[in-house]
């Protein structure tokens, strides 16, 4: 479900958008501001002291303040954001907090619940003038609509659920010059909470490729591959998609388990969603079936993934494929 926002708003409530990144933004981040900017005026809360780059994008955004640790994020895990979250809603007044629909964010929303006394409500696909929550519960098979009877609304959001209006999708740095920066409010914090520290970190290796959970494609390959995911990567290259897979291929060793759909695995919401040699058991759906449109590619005609594809293709995904990317190159000239 994608819901369409606007920056316009007349209302005095603010809004405070818990990003994690205090380096340039991604489409994801945007779509949280946008939907702030719905709710009033706009307040972020970011990991460290933010750069110039980064303050022109909030900028194009017309973020109001931007709230950062005076000391950085040293090495605790979660509960420094929770504490920088809690003062800088505390001091804008903020009665809607809004995160990314990550598993890290979820962590923090639910700590932001208990200190805010707020109500928290997950995988948000939505949120109206009157501070209404819609969201898909029951793996995708229904939706619902929630209010939170606190003062206080905790939202983590559905990637791709909100539109980006194109000025402001990719802001360009002659358009941020234009715009008045916000202002950068510092917290020295001082949170005794008991915390994981971080002893090590390592850059993962680039792909080029989108993130799972933020992909407006996804390309997906199961037990069908047989562990030859060659096809599928050139098919997700040639739409600037993500790979995803079953259980069935990452438990089989073929493909690491950060790109696992599922109900054990990620939940993706993307607007092109390719399944590929997936039978779509009750688990798999569970993860994707609010995508925005449906591809099956199967050799089993009586495979589930089928009753909820918005078009299936009976076949060898390793003759289907190619021949789609073949098709699509020649289009692209």
């Amino acid at each position: 479900m994608t819901t369409t926002a606007t920056t316009t708003s007349t209302s005095t409530t603010a809004a405070l958008v818990v990003l994690g990144t205090a380096d340039r933004l991604r489409r994801a981040d945007r779509e949280l501001l946008v939907l702030a900017g719905t709710v009033g005026a706009t307040h972020v809360v970011v990991p460290d002291v933010p750069g110039d780059a980064l303050l022109g994008e909030l900028a194009a955004h017309a973020v109001d303040t931007v709230h950062a640790p005076e000391g950085g994020p040293g090495d605790r895990l979660t509960t420094p954001v929770v504490a920088l979250a809690e003062a800088a809603a505390r001091e804008s007044g903020a009665t809607v907090l809004l995160l990314a629909g990550t598993p890290e964010a979820r962590d923090v929303a639910a700590r932001l619940g208990v200190r805010l006394d707020a109500g928290v409500v997950t995988d948000v696909v939505a949120l109206d003038d009157d501070l209404v929550a819609t969201k898909s519960v029951l793996a995708g098979g229904w939706t619902t609509r929630c209010r939170a009877t606190s003062r206080v609304l905790i939202a983590t959001v559905r990637p791709n659920s909100v539109d980006v209006p194109a000025d402001l999708a990719d802001a360009t740095t002659e358009g941020q010059a234009r715009t008045q920066r916000p202002r950068v409010r510092t917290h020295a914090l001082e949170d005794t909470v008991p915390a994981a520290r971080v002893v090590g970190r390592a850059e993962l290796p680039a792909s080029g490729r989108p993130a799972l959970g933020e992909a407006r494609v996804v390309v997906a390959g199961g037990r069908g591959t047989g562990g030859d995911f060659g096809p599928l990567e050139e098919l997700a290259d040639v739409l600037g998609g993500a790979i995803g897979a079953s259980r069935a291929a990452v438990d089989a060793g073929w493909i690491g388990p950060e790109a696992q759909v599922g109900q054990t695995g990620h939940t993706v919401s993307p607007q092109l969603y390719v399944s590929c040699g997936i039978s779509g058991a009750i688990q798999q759906r569970a993860g994707m079936q609010t995508a925005g449109t449906i591809v099956a590619v199967n050799k089993d005609e009586q495979a589930p993934v089928f009753e909820i594809a918005d078009l299936g293709i009976v076949g060898d995904l390793q003759k289907v494929l190619p021949q789609a990317v073949e098709h699509l190159r020649a289009l692209r000239g």
